[in-house]
């Protein structure tokens, strides 16, 4: 039903291999978000082609600058249809996943996928970033924090920063023009116990597509200040 031959080879170009049960839960992911996007607003990329260039293998990408085969939790923050952590949850089933979003629709789509996809050892959060990351049971827990989360590298900062354990990364997601974006962040990611680690330029899979990934090792405990109460990241990122 689906040529799968394109998904396959950006795969073999970022050295993973996955089973043919790991493939058909890409396709099942495929089709119930098609199925949801229908009557709720989950994503604009919709054609077989482009989610599995722009959003499965974008999400997979992460292994330029990381092994998720060695990290043990992973925390998605503003995941949104789920992107990065189920596709990464589905090439490397081992990982403990925790998907953040603040809108409850999409995490009973989430819910749904995990479900139909019989995926054990990952789960949704319904909620701000501020409000759990002040939670003992979140915050500094996380090997590998992870966002595509549409945000100012400093606000995305001040949201993951503060669940990135000691010794840990938090990557950010990002389009190819980030040298700006990231001078102006640097004194947040001082600020929050992080220090700017690697920044990987690259472009998507068979496109002109721009891509970044900033790579932030957490070096210090964020102090108990941040992040600061909701809204206020987003409305006056620490500068």
């Amino acid at each position: 039903m689906y040529n799968t031959e394109k998904f396959e080879k950006g795969l073999e170009d970022l050295g993973i291999t996955l089973s043919e049960k790991q493939i058909g839960q890409f396709l099942k992911y495929y089709e119930i978000l098609v199925e949801w996007n229908s009557f709720m607003n989950l994503t604009g990329i919709t054609e077989f082609e482009e989610v599995i260039t722009k959003h499965f293998l974008d999400s997979l990408a992460v292994v330029k600058v990381c092994d998720p085969a060695s990290a043990g939790s992973v925390i998605d923050i503003g995941t949104g249809a789920g992107f990065p952590g189920l596709p990464l949850k589905i090439a490397f089933p081992h990982l403990e996943v925790v998907l953040l979003d603040s809108l409850n629709k999409r995490i009973k789509f989430l819910n749904e996928v995990i479900l139909q996809l019989g995926l054990d050892g990952i789960r949704t959060i319904h909620g701000r970033a501020e409000d759990f990351a002040r939670d003992q049971n979140y915050r500094e827990s996380f090997d590998l924090c992870v966002s595509r989360a549409v945000a100012n590298l400093s606000s995305l900062s001040e949201y993951c920063l503060p669940y990135t354990a000691l010794g840990g990364r938090f990557i950010s997601y990002k389009s190819g023009k980030i040298d700006e974006e990231l001078a102006e962040a640097e004194k947040a990611i001082r600020v929050l116990g992080g220090e700017t680690e690697n920044v990987v330029k690259f472009n998507l899979a068979d496109t002109d597509m721009e891509r970044s990934f900033v790579v932030i090792e957490k070096k210090r405990h964020t102090p108990k200040a941040y992040p600061r109460k909701a809204g206020l990241p987003g409305k006056e990122p620490i500068r």
